[in-house]
């Protein structure tokens, strides 16, 4: 089910109408890259303390939240046998507990213990290639795979099975509050500011227009706008199965796992974009309805609430569905 930071959306972004006071810069983090766009004021830091500030907190989250570097955090957890307890930084213990929010409400098509599965069907850190493991793979990965096999006790992290954690699925959409918190602290109010593909943006351009952003097509050839919404204060996610993916006997094979039976997902929601006040709910409520599905993550994003734009394939092509919300925010007139 997770979402890769080298596989999120790659949202275009417009910026018709840019004049001199609007500064930009980026670079790589997570396996993948940032940028924030930004308008600069009379008592804003200069580019080059801003950008400091920004990849200091994007190295914090590394150095926390990394899979792929075994001295953090997170690694050292992941290592350690079944009855064992760390002590963890309040931001992974911040995103457990939100995980398991997302895990209770979704009857655990959501869970970040699933780096086992990805690792056996070639996903994640530790795989050894792409593969379609067996039955019995499946049967013993899964035994150690499970929201209930954590709990958290004070400042430690406990583990009662010899279970690993995952945080890709929301720790984009954690980092891109984090940022967007501190630039408000520095005195930039408009900005548009991209982690990983996840997104947020606030304020507006010089010329008064707003920060608006693509939703790109589930295409696997080339990028093109599938719809572009003007934000003010909010933060986009979209998850997919269009980007990263193997083959294998003419059959497609999605990095999206279904924690319920241990496998990629099978139906034909190809994406999902959730757009929420926070980053953090929008990264990891995404890929809990890329789990779900056209049907049950239609269902759920409705009951919710959720401003939610789905993406389904057809026979003959696509088809595109929008929540109540998601059209009282950005207007009618999807594909139904």
């Amino acid at each position: 089910m997770v979402k890769t930071a080298l596989f999120a959306l790659l949202a275009g972004v417009l910026l018709a109408g840019c004049g001199e006071q609007i500064e930009e810069f980026g670079g790589p983090t997570m396996g993948s890259h940032y940028s924030l766009k930004y308008v600069a004021g009379e008592e804003t830091p200069q580019p080059q303390a801003l950008k400091a500030e920004v990849e200091a907190l994007l190295a914090e989250v590394d150095r926390q939240m990394s899979t792929w570097r075994a001295d953090s955090d997170l690694s050292v957890f992941n290592r350690l046998p079944a009855g064992s307890c760390r002590d963890m930084p309040p931001a992974v213990l911040e995103l457990v507990r939100f995980g398991e929010q997302l895990s209770r409400d979704s009857d655990g098509a959501f869970d970040l213990t699933i780096q086992p599965l990805l690792d056996l069907w070639g996903f994640g850190s530790q795989s050894r290639g792409t593969q379609v493991p067996s039955a019995a793979q499946i049967a013993a990965a899964r035994a150690n795979v499970g929201h209930r096999y954590l709990h958290i006790d004070g400042t430690q992290l406990c583990k009662r099975a010899a279970i690993e954690l995952d945080l890709d699925s929301i720790a984009a959409g954690y980092t891109v509050d984090r940022i967007a918190a501190r630039l408000r602290e520095l005195g930039v109010h408009s900005y548009l500011l991209d982690v990983t593909g996840e997104l947020k943006a606030a304020g507006r351009k010089p010329d008064g227009l707003p920060w608006r952003i693509a939703i790109e097509a589930p295409r696997d050839d080339q990028q093109v706008a599938q719809k572009t919404l003007a934000l003010d204060g909010q933060g986009v996610s979209t998850s997919g199965d269009y980007r990263n993916y193997f083959e294998q006997d003419g059959k497609r094979y999605s990095h999206t796992l279904d924690p319920q039976i241990g496998a990629p997902i099978s139906h034909r929601l190809a994406s999902v974009t959730v757009v929420d006040a926070s980053t953090l709910r929008a990264d990891g409520l995404s890929t809990l309805l890329m789990v779900l599905g056209p049907q049950r993550g239609f269902a759920y994003a409705e009951q919710a609430g959720l401003a939610a734009f789905f993406v389904s394939r057809t026979d003959s092509g696509f088809t595109t569905r929008a929540t109540a919300a998601f059209e009282r925010q950005f207007g009618a007139g999807a594909k139904q």
